[in-house]
């Protein structure tokens, strides 16, 4: 078994980054796992697994939404398929350097179904079961354990950025990245989102989003103003650091990322005829 382990430690690898550091359901992650590994064996995508593992983890958590899209697809027999899907999959098309589309992945269920309960079989429930386990346990013991810090932390407009962390066990020492921002204008610190009509994203959301990956260091994040039950189509976010922009956007000018399933678009804020709209 050792050996075994050995043998798809690259899988290993992979499998445990998107359950234990992205918190990524175990279950679904699996079967993402045996999805790209069909892939890689079926297509002759060489080197796919590792290509994913050497990417960002925010770029791998998108790549792992776009792997529950082809599941989905995969397992449902009345996916509804329209042209524009094609596009739903960008990350992965990137990485394969294939015209890949959901349509490729409904019309070979039969076989991605097959060859994947196989791969299930014979090397993921296998290599893959104490880092499930681990996982699971994680997600039992953290649940209650946050729900009762929570409860305990006095209500944040009573307390002091570091305060609150303290409350948390997160330390009393403000983030070095929120110190090093403080002379810089709002300007090169914003970043501005764009959503998809018709999937409305909250403030909250947003803020959850990218805290889990950069901790608390966002400002502050602005909200396109909109009447009631109508649906903010922008906004603007503030980070207190310029690098964690440069650590968003990679060299892109624009990137694209799934919040609880939605789409939105990201790219630096730039100022309006010259013109700040920030107080």
């Amino acid at each position: 078994m050792e050996e075994f382990k050995h043998f798809h430690n690259i899988d290993r690898k992979l499998y445990s980054l998107l359950v234990i550091n992205l918190e990524r359901n175990p279950f679904e992650s699996m079967h993402t796992l045996a999805l790209w590994i069909w892939l890689e064996q079926t297509c002759h995508f060489k080197n796919f697994i590792s290509k994913i593992i050497s990417l960002p983890n925010f770029f791998i958590n998108e790549l792992a939404d776009e792997g529950a899209t082809c599941l989905k697809c995969i397992e449902d027999n009345q996916f509804g398929l329209v042209s524009t899907y094609s596009s739903e999959i960008p990350l992965t098309q990137h990485l394969t350097r294939k015209d890949l589309s959901l349509q490729f992945f409904h019309e070979n269920r039969d076989n991605a179904n097959s060859e994947m309960r196989k791969i299930l079989n014979e090397v993921c429930h296998k290599a893959f079961q104490d880092i499930m386990e681990k996982a699971m346990m994680s997600r039992s013991s953290k649940k209650p354990l946050i729900e009762s810090k929570l409860k305990m932390v006095p209500p944040p407009s009573e307390l002091s950025l570091s305060e609150r962390m303290s409350h948390l066990g997160l330390g009393g020492d403000v983030s070095p990245w929120r110190m090093k921002g403080n002379n810089v204008p709002y300007e090169e610190r914003s970043m501005f989102i764009t959503f998809s009509k018709g999937y409305p994203v909250a403030e909250w959301e947003i803020r959850e989003f990218f805290t889990s990956y950069f901790g608390d260091n966002i400002e502050s994040i602005i909200m396109q103003d909109v009447k009631s039950k109508e649906q903010a189509l922008y906004a603007r976010i503030v980070f207190v650091t310029p690098e964690i922009i440069e650590s968003i956007l990679k060299d892109e000018s624009k990137v694209k990322f799934s919040i609880n399933g939605k789409h939105v678009w990201m790219r630096k804020y730039v100022k309006r005829n010259g013109k700040s709209s920030f107080p």
